[in-house]
């Protein structure tokens, strides 16, 4: 994503949160939405397969030994 495209994705995420982004503030969202997004690269290059896919669902059990 070039820093063109950056920007607008968060005036545009900022306009449909309704959250108000001042001028002072908007270097250091860019710069942290930038580096965020070189994170997000690093993270699609691990492969996954299906078995590296979360759960459906969490159901928590009660561990053996202890008494409700």
């Amino acid at each position: 994503m070039n820093p063109e495209t950056q920007e607008q994705f968060v005036d545009a995420a900022a306009a449909m949160l309704e959250l108000p982004l001042h001028a002072e503030h908007r270097p250091g969202v860019l710069r942290y939405f930038a580096l965020a997004a070189k994170f997000a690269v690093q993270l699609d290059a691990v492969p996954l397969a299906a078995h590296d896919d979360s759960a459906a669902a969490f159901v928590p059990v009660v561990p053996s030994g202890v008494q409700r």
